[in-house]
C-alpha cells in the first residue's frame, strides 16, 4: 500500500510541529523517519495512523483518501516504545485482542483466530511462550509480542514508533535484523520512527531526515551518507570534525593551522566538514596540512579506536574525533598527552553563500 503525504501541517498551540511537508512512500517500503527530539518525526507519525489530526494537507493510501478516516479505518498496525502489552492477559490473547475486538461482521470465527495466532507466534519464534504473561519477557520477547499484535489484523501500513528503544545494543541490532528479514518477507508497507542514525541506515530502504518541522533529505541510505545536502545533515549522520577558518590563496587558515585546498576553493567563507574516519594521523605535518592537536583520550570502540584531539593554537568550538583501525594505532603507539597532526582524506565545504555543499578531495 503506497503512501501519499501532501501539505501535513500541525500546530500545538503556539508551536509548530510541522510546517507543510510532502513524502511520497511507495508499496513495500521501509521508510526510517530519522531526526532529533522535536524535530516532528512522532507527530508525522501519528497523523499518518489517524491518532492526530493534521491542520491542513492529506494523505492517501493507494487510491483511498484517508484524511478525514477514524484510526479504526486505516488498517494501520501501530508498535509503540513502550509495547503497550495487556499485563493481565497471556501472550496469545494480547496478540488476538485485535482481532478479538473487530465488528462482528469482520471478526474471524475462535479457530481462524487461534490459527492466525499461532501462525504469528510463530513467525517471530515464540510459540513456546503463548501461555506466558508479558512479566514473565525479556525486553526483546515484549517487542516481538507488540509487533505479532499488531500484524494479527492484517494491516495496510505498519506504523512503528522508536521501536527498540527500550531495549539494549545487541538485542537492538538482532531485532533489527529480524524485522528486515519480515519486511522482506511479507512485504508490507512500513515507517519507523528512530534517532539512531545506524538503525536508520541499517533498516531504511530510504530515510527521511527531519529537523524543526521541515524534512531536510530524502534519500537511500548510501546517497544519504556520500551526499549530505545541508549541515544539519551531515552533522546529524555521523561523527563531524569542523575546521573553521579562511580561505587564502588556495589554503585554510586558522591561527597556527593551515590546510592546502583542492582547485575550485580559492577565496570563499564557509566552513570544512570532515568525518571522524576520514583523516590520517602522523607525528608531523604534512605538506598539505598543519593542524597540530593534543591527544586528551584514547577510546576503543569495537573495530576502531577513538583519540579525541584538543586543537594546538588554533581555535575550534570542540573536541576533534579520530576513529583509526587498531592496525594504524598499534603501529604508532599513541599516547594520551602526545602532540599529532592530523590530514584530511575527504570531506566538504560549505560556502556561506551556497546552499549545496562541495565535496573535497585531497
Amino acid at each position: 500500500m503506497s503512501i501519499l503525504i501532501e501539505h501535513i501541517s500541525k500546530t500545538f498551540g503556539q508551536f509548530q510541529a510541522l510546517s507543510p511537508l510532502s513524502l511520497d512512500i511507495q508499496e513495500g517500503e521501509m521508510i526510517g523517519l530519522l531526526g532529533p527530539s522535536g524535530s516532528g518525526k512522532t507527530t508525522l507519525l501519528r497523523i499518518i495512523a489517524g491518532l492526530e489530526g493534521a491542520d491542513t494537507g492529506r494523505i492517501q493510501f493507494g487510491d483511498r483518501d484517508v484524511t478525514n478516516l477514524h484510526v479504526r479505518d486505516r488498517r494501520v498496525g501501530f508498535v509503540f516504545q513502550n509495547y503497550a502489552l495487556f499485563r493481565h492477559m497471556t501472550v496469545a490473547d494480547n496478540v488476538a485482542f485485535g482481532l478479538d475486538v473487530l465488528p462482528r461482521k469482520e471478526r474471524p470465527s475462535p479457530s481462524e483466530i487461534k490459527k492466525r495466532v499461532m501462525h504469528l507466534l510463530d513467525m517471530v519464534q515464540l510459540a513456546h511462550l503463548a501461555n506466558r504473561f508479558p512479566s514473565q519477557l525479556s525486553g526483546g520477547q515484549k517487542q516481538r509480542i507488540a509487533l505479532a499484535r499488531a500484524l494479527a489484523t492484517q494491516p495496510e501500513v505498519l506504523l512503528l514508533d522508536e521501536p527498540f528503544g527500550a531495549l539494549d545494543a545487541k538485542v537492538r541490532k538482532e531485532l533489527r535484523r529480524w524485522l528486515r528479514g519480515l519486511h522482506e518477507e511479507l512485504g508490507f508497507t512500513s515507517v519507523f520512527v528512530t534517532h539512531d542514525q545506524e538503525e536508520a541506515l541499517e533498516l531504511s530502504d530510504r530515510v527521511v531526515v527531519m529537523s524543526n518541522g521541515y524534512i531536510e533529505q530524502v534519500d537511500k541510505p548510501g546517497d544519504l551518507y556520500a551526499s549530505p545536502n545541508s549541515r544539519f545533515v551531515f552533522d546529524f549522520l555521523g561523527n563531524a570534525n569542523v575546521f573553521e577558518g579562511k580561505a587564502d590563496q588556495g589554503k585554510w587558515l586558522n591561527q597556527q593551522a593551515s590546510l592546502q585546498l583542492p582547485k575550485g576553493i580559492e577565496q570563499q567563507d564557509g566552513q570544512l566538514y570532515v568525518r571522524s574516519h576520514e583523516f590520517f594521523v602522523s607525528d608531523a605535518p604534512t605538506e598539505q596540512a598543519n593542524l597540530p592537536l593534543k591527544v586528551v583520550a584514547i577510546n576503543p570502540i569495537g573495530a576502531e579506536v577513538r583519540l579525541e584531539l584538543s586543537p594546538i593554537g588554533w581555535q575550534s568550538k570542540d573536541i576533534w574525533e579520530i576513529d583509526l583501525p587498531h592496525k594504524a594505532f598499534d603501529q604508532h603507539g599513541y599516547e594520551k598527552g602526545q602532540t599529532v597532526f592530523v590530514t584530511p582524506k575527504a570531506g566538504y565545504f560549505f560556502a556561506d553563500d551556497l546552499a549545496q555543499p562541495t565535496p573535497l578531495h585531497w
